[in-house]
């Protein structure tokens, strides 16, 4: 039997309705090569989103700039009318040209045009969660956290989550509308945000590590492969139940376009480290 992913434990946000297993979805690979235009198998794309939902996974991440606009669409076309309790994220604050760059914009147009855009493609009338993607150090927070707090007073969104920030950049987000979730890199072995994710811990928000498995760069550690031997289980799985393990605001949002690497992928949450391992993942 196929593990749920409830086997993960549940992170609810202080003072909100706002609950979900720790345990989500990442929709980024579910378009094609580059995370650009339509996937090679589009069947096995629903397929999975299907098998998601039908796992207990009720935390999709998404964006309209992935593909673009692929990943929204197949989710609408997979799972509209939503289910009760699943919650949908997307972030705004980037689009993709003909060729497939990247563009960073953050202008109040552009974010509303953008928020416009999600919820058209995937058939909402409001979105659960939208994160603002950052694209440094150096960039003003303040201003675009202004036009999305004006937009959850609107009512287009129930709540504002940020991405690629520093822990300024999070403090000065916060001064400005409730925080509930921060998606920045971390890995087991990409660890510079060790201490914001303590201090997010307390204030009760969610942390969602992106390239949970290395990215574009796969996770390479000889400690790593030898938990994974002893375990009997393989290196990716160790790497998503390290996540889990590392801290309770911790949620996992693993992409894959093949129901049978998300039933991997879900079956991480039942991995327990002894002692002696869970420390030397740790020193990674």
């Amino acid at each position: 039997m196929t593990t749920p992913a409830s086997a993960a434990g549940r992170f609810t946000v202080p003072g909100t309705a706002l609950s979900v297993n720790r345990m989500g979805y990442g929709a980024m690979q579910l378009a094609g090569p580059h995370v650009f235009g339509p996937p090679k198998n589009p069947q096995e794309a629903l397929a999975v989103l299907c098998e998601a939902v039908a796992l207990g996974i009720d935390h999709i991440d998404t964006s309209d700039f992935y593909g673009p606009h692929v990943t929204n669409a197949l989710i609408r076309e997979a799972l509209h009318p939503y289910p009760a309790g699943l919650v949908l994220v997307t972030k705004i604050g980037a689009w993709r040209d003909d060729k497939g760059g990247w563009n960073l914009q953050r202008d109040e147009a552009f974010l509303r045009q953008s928020v416009d855009d999600n919820l058209t493609r995937l058939g909402l009338d409001r979105m659960a969660i939208v994160s603002l993607r950052m694209g440094g150090p150096e960039d003003d927070i303040a201003a675009p956290m202004r036009v999305l707090r004006t937009m959850q007073e609107e009512g287009l969104i129930d709540h504002i989550g940020i991405s690629t920030v520093t822990a300024d950049q999070v403090a000065a987000a916060r001064d400005i509308a409730p925080v509930v979730c921060v998606q920045n890199q971390y890995n087991l072995v990409h660890r510079g945000d060790d201490a914001l994710i303590d201090r997010l811990a307390e204030d009760g928000i969610a942390y969602v590590p992106y390239f949970p498995l290395g990215g574009f760069s796969p996770l390479q550690s000889a400690e790593l492969n030898a938990v994974a031997a002893e375990i009997g289980t393989s290196v990716q799985q160790v790497a998503l139940a390290w996540l889990l393990a590392r801290s309770p605001n911790i949620l996992v949002i693993p992409g894959t376009s093949s129901r049978a690497h998300l039933r991997q992928n879900v079956e991480a949450a039942t991995l327990v480290f002894s002692p002696d391992q869970k420390a030397r993942l740790d020193a990674i």
